[in-house]
């Protein structure tokens, strides 16, 4: 993942700021397995020995212009996919990675446990108690006694205590899945993801989690349809997406929490695509019948992907993610917020918290959860 420098200018970047001039970086030496290792390079190398010959800079030299966020495209989208998480592992694997996580949440399960217990107070404190009179059953009304003996039998002199239902609402926890949450930042991502599904569902609030990643490492398939094409211009993202559906909003956790085990499969953690994830995790939520929709997305850093910063310059991936929070944040219903992990995401969230370790995402989540539910 790579960081806002921390020397970068205060404030939150908009879509007609230029990002800093920066030539692509060579591309990591993961043994290519997206096959797109050498054309990237020639291409760049094409492009420098254009810049030297005539004294001007080439387009992914030149930085990203104002529109490139309006222009944002795939090279092709035949390779993307959405899946349930249970579908990418047998169930004999789901049962020994659920045990595993097991194993590995049970030091820190109290920490957040008592987290959930305060959100659920405050979850409860927005349900009214009153009372139904006139009923068939339940607690006898003292006030009703006389009404009844005159009324022969014919007034009902019971009363009923009820709490109101909860506004209704639906929360989507939106989940990165790259590489470098591998390890203990995704054993804690799965314990918070367990426990706060539990405490919305027990308050009658929909929860949703999804995860997001990609299907190879540096490219794949699409980049080798663009080499096989002859290298065109800007072509786009250059790897195929992998959203999975961890939990929909309408299945009970208790059919869905097999599924936490693959947050320990570091296989199927790779780069991160994260303004299209957005509009994914978005998208479903405006299909939901809930008055209320909450988006917060975890994420410790910002869109990666070598194949397609390296084609179409480094601040593409950037500028897509910041001009889907801007189109949500103020023509949408859903309310979006975000947690960084370890960098600083104010700079596309403008609702953004940042944890300096993943030990915090449980508090963080929290008070950002109160926050978006108390208002």
């Amino acid at each position: 993942m790579r960081h806002i420098p921390e020397d970068a200018a205060p404030g939150r970047a908009t879509a007609d700021v230029a990002l800093p001039v920066r030539r692509p970086r060579q591309l990591p030496r993961r043994g290519d397995p997206g096959g797109v290792g050498a054309a990237l390079r020639k291409r760049e190398a094409e492009e420098q020995r254009k810049a030297d010959g005539d004294g001007h800079a080439s387009g992914a030299d030149m930085g990203i212009t104002a529109g490139l966020a309006d222009a944002y495209r795939a090279y092709t989208t035949a390779h993307d996919r959405i899946v349930h998480a249970a579908s990418l592992a047998s169930r004999e694997e789901l049962i020994e990675l659920q045990t595993k996580l097991e194993d590995e949440l049970s030091a820190i399960r109290p920490i957040v446990a008592r987290l959930a217990k305060r959100l659920m107070r405050v979850l409860m404190a927005r349900q009214t108690r009153q009372w139904q009179f006139d009923q068939d059953e339940g607690i006898l009304d003292g006030s009703r006694l006389a009404p009844l003996i005159a009324s022969r039998g014919h007034v009902r002199p019971f009363k009923e205590e009820r709490e109101s239902t909860f506004p209704s609402t639906v929360v989507t926890l939106l989940i990165d899945h790259s590489g470098s949450m591998r390890g203990r930042p995704m054993l804690i991502a799965a314990l918070t993801v367990e426990i706060f599904a539990r405490v919305l569902e027990r308050c009658s609030v929909r929860c949703e989690v999804l995860g997001f990643t990609t299907r190879d490492w540096d490219g794949g398939e699409p980049a080798r349809e663009w080499a096989a094409n002859g290298y065109p211009a800007d072509p786009g993202r250059l790897n195929a997406l992998q959203h999975i559906v961890i939990k929909s909003a309408d299945t009970p956790w208790r059919r869905a929490r097999i599924a936490l085990g693959l947050f320990l499969r570091d296989a199927m953690l790779k780069e991160n695509i994260d303004g299209e994830a957005v509009q994914w995790a978005h998208g479903r939520l405006m299909t939901r019948p809930e008055a209320r929709r909450i988006l917060v997305v975890v994420s410790d850093g910002t869109p990666m992907d070598e194949a397609t910063m390296a084609a179409n310059g480094h601040e593409y991936l950037e500028r897509h993610l910041l001009s889907v929070v801007q189109q949500i944040e103020t023509r949408s219903r859903v309310q979006l917020a975000a947690i960084g992990i370890g960098h600083n995401v104010s700079a596309f969230y403008g609702n953004a918290t940042t944890i300096a370790k993943m030990e915090q995402l449980g508090p963080a989540l929290t008070s950002k959860l109160i926050a978006l539910l108390g208002g």
